[in-house]
């Protein structure tokens, strides 16, 4: 297997982490300013939501500050990821992979245009390709582009792409939001580099964007040239409101039409508004797992005892409940089962049993003396240090709640909040005895968090230093990438993601959700299997 240098696969992971991490909300850069005003364009069959941030300039090949959902809007993937993670065919009709793992053949759709009119083929294609493979060191945290050997024209309408070794994610991959999406001819600069910006953003996706005034808000209108279904209604304009409590204020004034996504506003928010009755409501289905990590490269976590006791000792159910008002959901595994091959992971289920806690402290040799709260070994204090990022606050309050129970079983839990971008270094330098994390969600999933578990210098590799079978876990992990068998593969994160929950350094909490709130006269409104993907495909207004 072809592997970047230890410092670089660090680079990567630590880049995709920072491009994951930041709420989801966005990352990218070019694109064009329009209208002062927005009195043409305001219409009775428009649906208005608020943003957080500016949409960005949606360059498709870039990141920050372009927004997710808007980028998804405008440019489209060859493959599209369905619900349960079925990969389903999007700008390409077909595809076809290699015995040997290394060629995948493309059917271009003929019918598509990119929303100037001209033709959508296998020249663009490349084109595309290309331009993100020039600029390969920014892209190569998505796991097959430091592998694309050659990009190949077949013929007007089928695109081959050939890797250096087998990498079964690949199809997956390329259903992310970024940078695999497609620029039309006239988006490129006369160079072809589009790291450096492009001309506007023509794509084939349902919308274009129409009018936008940078910070204030951006109207995208219906793609007529679109090649499939059009969207049921005309315009979808997006505020950009920083506050989430002047989000929620703009909603119950009539101003929005809809709230949606992870952390725009409070879970209590979400709760109280639903309560009246007077709006509609949806939650998704599980997008990722809070996990706490364990260092089991500190002396007093090395023992699986100790972990397991502080697992045993925590009420998980009561604390999702009362932290997340009950919109999250006790999880049971590191990973959702509604991923990929997740399924079928068979592990010790451990519930709350602070009898049970106890015994294992005890066994483990950590005894309370008399007259003191907190256990201790050969003189030392069963004390850890637990870090969370001091902008989440469900974080803040689930590391409280940890605190006050463990306190019971003779557990002193010290908690420090620290910034995003702190909490993501100290992590990676294995500064820390337990961290909050989160998988990345559909489409990255299962791999990209077993290829963040295998990567030396990311945190979790170092934090499951004390696993007696670490080696064997990560040859599983290195092997699994690249078996072009489907049941061996299968076998492959079952035995995995079971190894790594069943030795306690990754302790499932709960299974974070999307919500949406909507005035009554909106319908249709569905969460995509795709965690980055825009939610308006079926969104309908009574006008």
């Amino acid at each position: 297997m072809k592997k970047l240098p230890l410092t670089k696969q660090t680079l990567c992971m630590s880049l995709l982490i920072l491009i994951l991490s930041i709420t989801l909300l966005g990352c990218s850069t070019g694109s064009v300013e329009k209208s002062d005003s927005t009195s043409d364009s305001e219409s009775s069959n428009m649906v208005t939501f608020a943003w957080p941030r500016d949409i960005g300039d949606l360059n498709p090949h870039l990141y920050n500050p372009s927004q997710l959902f808007a980028q998804s809007m405008v440019f489209e993937p060859l493959v599209s990821y369905g619900d349960g993670g079925e990969l389903k065919p999007h700008l390409a009709e077909s595809w076809t992979v290699s015995e040997d793992g290394k060629e995948y053949v493309f059917n271009i759709r003929q019918e598509v245009k990119f929303s100037d009119g001209t033709t959508f083929n296998a020249e663009v294609v490349k084109k595309n390709f290309d331009a993100i493979l020039n600029n390969v060191d920014l892209h190569s945290w998505l796991g097959f582009i430091p592998m694309v050997s050659q990009t190949e024209v077949v013929d007007e309408y089928t695109f081959k792409l050939t890797l250096t070794e087998p990498y079964y994610p690949t199809i997956q991959e390329l259903a992310v939001v970024r940078p695999v999406r497609f620029l039309g001819e006239a988006g490129f600069p006369e160079d072809g580099d589009t790291s450096k910006g492009i001309e506007e953003a023509v794509g084939t996706g349902p919308w274009v964007l129409d009018e936008y005034k940078v910070d204030e808000y951006a109207i995208f209108k219906r793609n007529e040239n679109y090649w499939g279904e059009l969207p049921n209604v005309e315009k979808i304009k997006v505020k950009v409101i920083p506050d989430a409590e002047t989000r929620v204020l703009a909603f119950e004034k009539g101003d929005l039409d809809l709230i949606y996504g992870e952390g725009v506003i409070s879970l209590d928010a979400f709760k109280q508004l639903e309560s009246t009755g007077s709006y509609g409501t949806s939650i998704s289905e599980p997008v990722a797992t809070r996990q706490l990590v364990l260092n089991t490269n500190k002396e007093q976590l090395s023992d699986v005892r100790v972990r397991q006791a502080l697992h045993y000792g925590f009420n998980k159910q009561a604390m999702v409940d009362g932290v997340t008002s009950e919109v999250e959901e006790k999880a049971d595994y590191i990973l959702p089962i509604n991923l990929p091959y997740t399924s079928d992971i068979d592990v010790t289920m451990i519930d709350y049993n602070v009898e049970k806690a106890n015994e294992l402290l005890d066994e483990a040799g950590w005894k309370l003396p008399e007259g003191k709260t907190v256990r201790e070994k050969d003189g030392q204090p069963l004390e850890f240090e637990l870090m969370f990022n001091s902008a989440e606050s469900i974080q803040k309050t689930m590391a409280e709640t940890l605190q006050s129970e463990w306190a019971g079983l003779g557990v002193k839990l010290n908690i420090v909040g620290v910034e995003l971008t702190t909490q993501v270094e100290r992590f990676k330098a294995n500064e820390f005895d337990m961290n909050f994390f989160s998988n990345y969600g559909a489409p990255y999933d299962p791999h990209t968090f077993v290829n963040i578990v295998a990567t030396e210098g990311f945190g979790f590799n170092e934090a499951i230093t004390a696993y007696p079978n670490k080696e064997e876990i990560l040859s599983q992990i290195a092997q699994v990438k690249q078996t072009t068998d489907e049941a061996e593969r299968q076998e492959l994160y079952t035995t995995i993601l079971g190894s790594l929950q069943e030795q306690g350094a990754i302790v499932p909490i709960s299974y974070i959700k999307k919500i949406a709130i909507y005035q009554k006269d909106v319908s249709n409104f569905t969460f995509p299997a795709n965690r980055d993907e825009h939610p308006f495909y079926n969104i309908d207004k009574t006008e």
